[in-house]
Order: C-alpha cells, then structure tokens, then sequence
C-alpha cells in the first residue's frame, strides 16, 4: 500500500509542477476559440469548463483504466511504474499539447493536424488508421456491453426471453449510438455523460477508502518489479500496451478535438486535458491495487475469499462487479453495471461521433444538415454491423479485434507524439517533453507487432528491429530539425 499512496501522491505532484511546466511550453493565450469563431449549434459549441472536463474524462477512460489496469495488474508492481511516470511524461502531455494543437488548428481532427505537421502522406495513411480504429472501438464496445446485460438479464430475470437475447441489446445500443452520434454535442453527451463521469470517479473513490480500510498486504515496488509477475508475458513489450488509458493512449487524440471545439479559452486546457488525464491515471492505479489485492493479497489472496473468484481470475468485468458487489453491497452493484456497461457504451458512441468528423472534414461535407450527417452515419454503421457480425460468428473474433485495437491505439499515439515533436521545434519550444515519449513508444509499437501480433517473429529479432526504428527515428528528426534550421 506504501506504493500506492506514493504514486498517487506523485501523480497529483506531477499536475502541479510538470503540468504547469508543459503549459508554459506551450503557452495559452486570450485568442479567440473555434468555440467562439466557428460556433455552429451542433459540434463548435461554448460548454462551461467542468462539464468539458467530465466529458473529456469519460471520453478518454471508458473502462480503459479499469481493465487495462486489472490486466496489467498481473504484472505485478511494475504497473505503479508504468502508470505514474507514463501518465505524467508521456499520456497527460500527449493530451494536453494535442488538444491544444486541435485548438490553434481551429478545431482539427488528429489526422489534419498530422498532416500539417508530418506531411501528406501520413495524413493519409493516419486518416485511415484512425477511422479504422475508431470503428473497432465502437465494435468492442457493442459486443462486450450486450453480452454482459445480457447476463444480467438472465441471472435477475429468468423467463425474460426477449430481455436475454444478446441481439435485443446489440441494437438497443446502436440505436443509442446513432442518436448520440446524430444530435448536437450539448443535447445527449452534454447531459448525461457528467452524471456518468461522476459515477465512475465515486465508484474508484469508494474503492480506496475501502483500501486504506482494509490495508492489504500487496506486492511493493522495492520487491522488484518482475518478481510478482502472474503472467508467462514479458514486461516489455506487453505492459506499455495492456495498461494504455492510465498511462498514454493515441485513442485520446481522437476525442480530444470534440472538446477543444467546445472551450471558450485556451487557458482551460491544463485542467481540461492534463487533468482528466492524470486524474485517469489516478482511477488506474486505484483499480491496479485493488487486482493486486483479488490477485496477492497476503496470506489469502482476494480471489480465494470471494466466492467464485477462481473462476473469473482472468476475466476483467466480472472481478469489477465481484469486487464492488463485495466491498461496497449493492450501491457497488450499481456502480459496477455503470462502470462496466455505460463506459463503454459512452466511449463507443464518441468513437463514432469523432469518426463522422473526421470523415465530414476529409470530404468537406458540413455537418450542420442531418441528411448530411446521414451520408456518413449509414455506411460508417454499416461497417460496423459487418464488423461485429464476423466478431460474434467466430469464437476468438473479440480477442482478435482486442489485440489489434491495442496496438493501433499506441501506434496512434506514436504519430501524435512525433507530429507534437515537430510542432514544438518549428515553433523553437522545448521539443524533448514529447521526443523522448515518442521515441520510446515507436519501440514499443514496433516490439509489441512483431512480438505479439506476428508471433512467429523471433523476440531477439524483434528487439533488434525495433532498436533500429529508434535509431532510424532519432536520426531522421536530427536531420530535419538541422535542415529546418538552416532554411
């Protein structure tokens, strides 16, 4: 618990200095926001500045920072490592500057402002990815939801045949979706995602104050932080992709532009968007040690005194509602199916809506007209039904969309750290707080592909390659940045 309490006192340490540090990077002035000058009563809307920040928070975390940080948990005390100096150096910085960058960009979708920065070609190929990922993410969120009310529905209310189908939630959810993603920011999201965003933020306050109740005898950092590992996955590569939401994760550059059309100065943005980050690191490390406590606790570990824990030790949903059912009765019940269900289903629906606009700013379509909106919805949700039908017809489909969502979410965010890179350089600011981030997760995407996605790749070659795509990167920004300079 000592680790605990000394992360999540670096990590708010962490928002007040090396926050402020990177504001100052950056430097937010009284100019005018797309929210102001591009005010269209649909997506460019002026939004009070706490409600901006419990829709940013829940856009980015869904149950990112729930899952990922249980999984990761496995990993032992690494995950407190990963997640302090990831969040604080790397994903809140990472979020910041690229909500920033949307912002002096007039609202700009990631793959523009990759374009502007990286050249035509990867706004291109980013154009693409990020569409792609961002239907993923609407997949994995349709399916996972479903199945679970599905479950629910069966266990409280046998005989309810309609209520028990999976199909019946698939569509009720999508029907959601294309409501959420049709109507105008402030009528769905605007209402209902703070009420959400604060379920989620009590539900990790009550889980702590039953950890520091409880005080459980876990793992330390000091112990070694390979020495407690549950996982035959090595730490490097595996943990800086399991643990995404929490520490840095690219998905976040596609949400950040669906408020930074919304805020009325560019002097909200520390709060905005290094705090709903550090404040998801901060519901990722709550959630690490509490799967810390369900898997080492000592001399009995959680898993072994909750009744049915052996069976769902690898089975991220099902530890939150055994947990909260557990520790907090059956207001954690309640917390538990708006953690595990509505999350998703909020992240899923934003996924799509950033999605629209990409596309809509892609083609120049404007999106003020429904039957414009139309034009991109109807293929975009028909992608989506194909999607999920071939994920649902095969047994190891979700596993397979999973991984691949993974790790196109920290490629994303290597794209997003090297456009920032340059950004900062041309505007002669301090380029390493975002270099070395960048550098380090091009290794990453690059060890996690060949390792992992193509595991018939040796892991001693796949060091190899991705030492010399660090290499290969470090000397192709060193190149530009002398020509830059010169010119």
């Amino acid at each position: 618990m000592i680790s605990f309490v000394l992360s999540a006192i670096a990590l708010i340490l962490g928002y007040i200095l090396y926050g402020r540090f990177v504001e100052h990077v950056f430097g937010p002035d009284d100019r005018k926001t797309p929210a102001i000058s591009k005010a269209d009563g649909v997506d460019f809307i002026v939004l009070p500045s706490w409600k901006i920040f419990m829709i940013q928070f829940l856009n980015i975390a869904g149950t990112g920072p729930i899952f990922g940080a249980i999984m990761g948990a496995k990993f032992g005390p690494a995950a407190y490592l990963w997640i302090v100096l990831g969040c604080i150096f790397a994903g809140a910085t990472h979020d910041y500057l690229s909500g920033m960058l949307s912002i002096r960009n007039g609202g700009a979708n990631l793959p523009e402002i990759i374009g502007r920065y990286l050249g035509h070609t990867p706004k291109q190929v980013m154009l693409i990815f990020s569409v792609f990922l961002l239907l993923m993410v609407g997949t994995v969120f349709v399916y996972s939801p479903a199945s679970l009310l599905q479950k629910l529905c069966m266990d409280h209310a046998p005989g309810a045949e309609l209520l028990g189908s999976s199909t019946f939630w698939i569509i009720v959810i999508f029907v959601y979706y294309i409501i959420a993603t049709m109507m105008p920011i402030d009528k769905i999201i605007g209402k209902i995602y703070p009420l959400f965003a604060f379920s989620l933020l009590f539900m990790a306050v009550a889980l702590m104050v039953m950890l520091f109740v409880k005080q459980p005898d876990i793992p330390e950092v000091w112990e070694g932080v390979g020495t407690a590992s549950l996982t035959t996955k090595a730490i490097f590569p595996s943990l800086f992709i399991t643990i995404a939401c929490g520490a840095i994760s690219g998905f976040h550059a596609t949400q950040s532009p669906l408020m930074a059309r919304c805020v009325k100065s560019e002097k909200m943005g520390r709060p905005i968007f290094y705090g709903a980050m550090i404040t998801e690191g901060l519901v990722a490390l709550i959630w690490a040690t509490v799967a810390m406590y369900f898997f080492y606790n000592e001399p009995t570990p959680g898993y072994q005194e909750m009744a049915g824990g052996e069976q769902v030790i690898s089975k991220a949903p099902a530890i939150v509602n055994m947990v909260c059912s557990n520790w907090l009765g059956i207001f954690g019940s309640i917390l538990a199916i708006l953690g595990v269900v509505a999350a998703p289903i909020t992240s899923g629906d934003t996924a799509l809506r950033s999605a629209r606009l990409i596309i809509a700013d892609f083609i120049h379509l404007e999106q003020k007209t429904i039957r414009k909106r139309l034009y991109i919805c109807v293929p975009m949700f028909a992608a989506i039904i194909a999607l999920l039908t071939w994920q649902m017809a095969n047994p190891e489909g979700f596993d397979v969309i999973w991984s691949w969502f993974g790790w196109g979410n920290q490629t994303l965010s290597v794209f997003t750290l090297w456009a920032i890179t340059v950004y900062l350089a041309q505007e002669h600011k301090t380029y390493w707080i975002t270099l070395l981030p960048a550098l380090f997760m091009t290794v990453v995407a690059v060890d996690f592909l060949l390792i992992t996605v193509l595991p018939q790749f040796p892991a001693l070659y796949a060091h190899i390659a991705a030492v010399a795509c660090f290499l290969a990167a470090a000397f192709i920004f060193a190149r530009w940045k002398r020509r830059f300079q010169s010119r």
